[in-house]
């Protein structure tokens, strides 16, 4: 079986781990820990790194920080994963939707500011599947409605906007390190940020908002997003590597574009001009001219022991928040066509030629037109 993502740990992980077990430093404090925000916060151009449990736990951090709640609304892509959206309801705030952009899937930034109010307290751009959103018409909106950026770089470790990294544009900015991500530390994320007071209050809360002048006194609520020593040195291990990592994603990438690009009815990834993509995930859309459907061609795929994923199901979509009275009339054409034709190909960074070649001579072999 060839799997849709696994990480890749051909670094200094066990070493660093072993160091942990052997000094007992395991849980939450510890040199690796220290380390890892502050050298993961350089990475991205930024003062401040703040570790979390998991990525979505880093989003809702980032929300509770800047004092975001209800009554106030934050501007979410339609066409994500959902973690973003659940960060925003986890404050009790309003998510409001934006269709996704053709070309890259990203959030349509020509179609912000008509969702903006006088209750809109945040714009939230998520970089899809490696390709960076367009941020400047954003951080333009952000200006001139003083609004906060809650930049969503999950899936784009390493990704660059006009030569500039993703993780330095938002007033703050969340990383994911599940064990798909392009680093990982297992489980674990990280806010990062260059506002002091920003990070000493994301700091503050994701350690049960203990009260500086007494351990055991709360003037907030607080979370328990504590990441483990040991993650961090995973983490710090990944990060060592982080950039042979990203040339292997995108030396896949341009290999699966040589291979799949005269196939009809396959649609490939883009790089606009002005981004770098790190392809996190190589996905791909599947027109009628390929001859069978999206899921079809996924079962005949997995048949022949690769594994492979649908892409995201658009937030309008989705029961929970229609439970919730949300999003039952919102119309996203761009988000619900790339669900239903979408899916990605095996893209972990420690794929081999060999295994990619074999996924593209089976995919050719299942195409109709071929």
């Amino acid at each position: 079986m060839i799997p849709v993502c696994e990480p890749l740990l051909a670094g200094k992980e066990l070493e660093y781990v072993s160091d942990c077990l052997k000094t007992n430093w395991i849980s939450s404090v510890g040199k690796y820990v220290v380390e890892f925000e502050q050298k993961f916060a350089e990475y991205c151009n930024c003062k401040y790194g703040i570790s979390t449990t998991s990525g979505t736990t880093a989003l809702h951090l980032a929300v509770a920080a800047l004092g975001i709640g209800k009554g106030d609304e934050v501007i979410v892509p339609a066409f994500t994963m959902v973690a973003p959206l659940f960060a925003v309801v986890y404050t009790s705030a309003e998510p409001v939707l934006v269709d996704a952009e053709p070309e890259t899937w990203t959030i349509d930034v020509t179609k912000i500011e008509e969702k903006i109010t006088p209750r809109t307290k945040a714009i939230m751009p998520v970089h899809i599947y490696g390709h960076p959103c367009d941020m400047e018409p954003i951080m333009d909106l952000a200006g001139k409605y003083k609004l906060y950026i809650i930049e969503d770089d999950a899936e784009a470790h390493g990704a660059e906007y006009k030569g500039r990294r993703v993780g330095s544009f938002g007033h703050v900015n969340c990383f994911s390190f599940y064990g798909n991500k392009i680093i990982t530390t297992g489980e674990g994320g990280m806010v990062v940020t260059n506002d002091s007071k920003i990070a000493k209050k994301a700091r503050t809360l994701k350690d049960m908002a203990f009260s500086s002048e007494r351990r055991f006194l709360h003037a907030d609520l607080g979370f328990n997003y504590r990441m483990t020593n040991i993650q961090a040195a995973i983490g710090l291990a990944q990060l060592e590597k982080i950039d042979e990592l990203i040339e292997r994603r995108r030396a896949h990438a341009h290999l699966y574009h040589e291979l799949l690009k005269n196939i009809e009815g396959i649609r490939l990834p883009i790089e606009k001009e002005w981004a770098r993509n790190v392809y996190w995930m190589y996905s791909i859309l599947i027109e009628g001219e390929f001859g069978i459907g999206r899921d079809e061609l996924m079962a005949k795929l997995l048949e022949k022991g690769i594994e492979t994923r649908t892409t995201f199901i658009p937030m309008n979509k989705q029961p929970i928040f229609h439970k919730m009275g949300l999003f039952r009339e919102d119309k996203c054409p761009i988000a619900e066509e790339l669900s239903r034709k979408g899916l990605y190909l095996p893209s972990g960074s420690g794929l081999s030629d060999e295994q990619i070649k074999n996924i593209c001579d089976t995919i050719k072999g299942l195409s109709v037109g071929k």
